[in-house]
């Protein structure tokens, strides 16, 4: 069972980092990855309900820590697309106050299920038979509606809870984040002008590997300039912001193949454009 589930989900992993360097657009982040989700979920569902389980201990692990870790990722995007997709436009204050409204709804859960909680966090197990066994649900240890619309050959009483419980922990950490932004002061220095009539309409992953590249063959300021100054100064001529461009570079140097994938693209482009004037 593990070495299935360890393999399915390795795999889901990196194909989510590699998203995450390769796709800007957050909303349109959360869509691929939902959809990479569902079908990881359905492989395991299908190995779940074809193999079964050894023994109790082993159908009580997979509902209480497996499947739960999968679930609570599906959550986590499904919330991030939402707050992404009705985020307010306007004035700081109004975005700040939308964010709160967001964590007031994760406090509400965690005060409605606070003796799940309790149970969960200290890691105790006299329910788990209750919680995390097919069929075994008790209709006094409040049970979500969910449940009883689920597909309980996948499904006990708990486990969604247990997932709701990890993706509430990551998209708390997300808003926080997010509200850390909002009162961040944007320096002159730092600002990206809007004078620049030319935009950067590739990744942002794509410039901050050409910077790189610039910047390892020291072809500005004969090598002396800082790096960060590099950065700053594409920023602003092409009217983008890059964030953390060093943590960005190191997703790059992680990438199991193909590390200088945009300036592969770059040298193919061009000989293809030499080739198509040689033919003229």
């Amino acid at each position: 069972m593990e070495k299935f589930y360890n393999e399915t989900v390795r795999k889901l992993e990196e194909e989510i980092k590699e998203l995450e360097i390769e796709l800007d657009n957050s909303i349109l982040l959360a869509e691929v990855i939902i959809d990479l989700i569902i079908n990881c979920l359905s492989d395991v569902k299908q190995f779940v309900v074809k193999r079964g389980f050894k023994n109790k201990e082993e159908e009580i692990y997979f509902f209480k820590h497996l499947k739960p870790n999968i679930l609570s990722r599906l959550i986590y995007y499904n919330n991030i697309y939402r707050i992404e997709t009705k985020m307010p436009f306007g004035s700081k204050k109004a975005v700040k106050k939308y964010f709160n409204n967001e964590l007031i709804k994760i406090k509400r859960y965690f005060d409605n299920n606070l003796e799940f909680y309790k149970y969960f966090r200290t890691n105790s197990n006299y329910l788990d038979h209750k919680y995390f066994i097919r069929g075994k649900h008790d209709i006094k240890l409040s049970l979500d509606t969910y449940y009883f619309e689920s597909d309980q050959t996948f499904s006990t009483s708990h486990d969604y809870k247990v997932a709701k419980i990890k993706a509430n922990d990551l998209i708390q950490v997300y808003l926080e984040g997010q509200l850390f932004n909002l009162k961040k002061p944007m320096c002159a220095k730092n600002r990206i002008t809007s004078k620049s009539t030319v935009n950067w309409t590739g990744s942002k992953t794509s410039l901050i590997e050409l910077i790189y590249a610039l910047h390892a063959n020291g072809l500005l300021n004969d090598g002396s300039i800082d790096l960060k100054l590099i950065a700053k100064y594409f920023e602003s001529i092409f009217n983008i912001d890059l964030g953390d461009f060093y943590h960005t570079f190191l997703e790059l140097k992680n990438r199991k193949t193909n590390r200088t994938k945009f300036l592969d693209a770059l040298k193919d482009s061009l000989i293809k454009k030499m080739e198509e004037q040689d033919e003229k």
